[in-house]
C-alpha cells in the first residue's frame, strides 16, 4: 500500500517519484512567492500588480507543456487524430 501511495500518482503523469517531487516543489515555491506578492499587493495596491496572475499563467503553461511532453505515445497519436 505504501509503495503504491508514493508511486501511483507520479506514474499517472509519467514521472518518477523524484521527478514529481522536484516539479511539485518548484510549483509550490512559485505559488508561495506569488502568494506573498499578492498579500503585499493587498496592502500596497501599486506593488506587484501583475505578479499573481503572471505566476498562475506561467504555472498553467508549464503544467500543460509538461503533460504534453510526458504523454504516453498512444495519447499523442490520439490527440493528433
Amino acid at each position: 500500500m505504501a509503495r503504491w501511495s508514493f508511486t501511483h500518482h507520479p506514474a499517472s503523469v509519467n514521472e518518477t517519484y523524484l521527478e514529481h517531487m522536484a516539479t511539485a516543489a518548484s510549483f509550490g515555491w512559485r505559488m508561495l512567492t506569488a502568494s506573498l506578492a499578492c498579500f503585499l499587493h493587498a496592502l500596497l495596491p501599486f506593488a506587484f500588480e501583475k505578479t499573481g496572475s503572471t505566476a498562475i499563467r506561467e504555472l498553467h503553461d508549464r503544467m500543460v507543456a509538461n503533460r504534453i511532453r510526458h504523454a504516453p505515445p498512444a495519447a499523442e497519436a490520439q490527440r493528433a487524430g
